[in-house]
């Protein structure tokens, strides 16, 4: 199935985070780029939670979603290194990540045909990476020292998490790189 509600709302994930660095970059309104984040974020939820009401999960969907996620976080985070909005060290660390797990899933696709399936924890883990680095944006834009503090209650526990589900996807990837007869995936 491509054309199906929860296909969509990933589709416009994608095409959100220009519009996020554009107000980041283009527009200078930091805030308003912290709250589209927030949207990019929130629709992350709604698009899994609809593929399973709905019975809509699709091949493409599982495809889209890790996409629409890896995009928009890495747009959030160079972006907010670049602008001095998130720390240097919580950018590094958090695109180091992003990096790692991108040319281990470009691997597997290409040795094995096979992808990591997302685990609960990653997506846990990447729901607190957005209202980490949202807060981080909306921050800057408005002065508001809740944001600030939200921003790092957030991000702390967001990077151990994030970090610890990246050595289960190790794991995961170990396995299936051991495996004689890797299943084959259509996605």
């Amino acid at each position: 199935m491509i054309f199906t509600v929860p296909n969509l709302v990933s589709a416009l994930r994608i095409l959100a985070t220009p519009v996020f660095l554009w107000l980041l970059i283009g527009a200078d309104r930091p805030a308003a780029a912290g709250w589209v984040l927030v949207a990019i974020g929130a629709s992350d939820w709604v698009d899994g939670y609809l593929a399973r009401r709905l019975d809509q999960v699709s091949e493409l969907g599982k495809m889209l979603d890790p996409v629409a996620d890896r995009l928009a976080i890495a747009a959030a985070v160079i972006g907010g290194w670049i602008a001095g909005v998130i720390p240097w060290w919580v950018s590094l660390l958090l695109i180091t990540r992003e990096v790692l797990l991108a040319v281990l899933t470009a691997y597997l696709a290409w040795r094995r045909r096979a992808r990591i399936e997302v685990r609960y924890w990653g997506k846990v883990a990447t729901w607190a990476v957005y209202g980490g680095t949202a807060s981080f944006y909306i921050y800057a834009g408005t002065g508001w020292a809740f944001f600030h503090w939200w921003a790092w209650i957030y991000t702390v526990p967001a990077l151990l998490l994030y970090y610890f589900v990246a050595l289960q996807y190790l794991g995961d990837a170990r396995m299936i790189l051991g495996q004689e007869d890797a299943p084959v995936s259509s996605g």
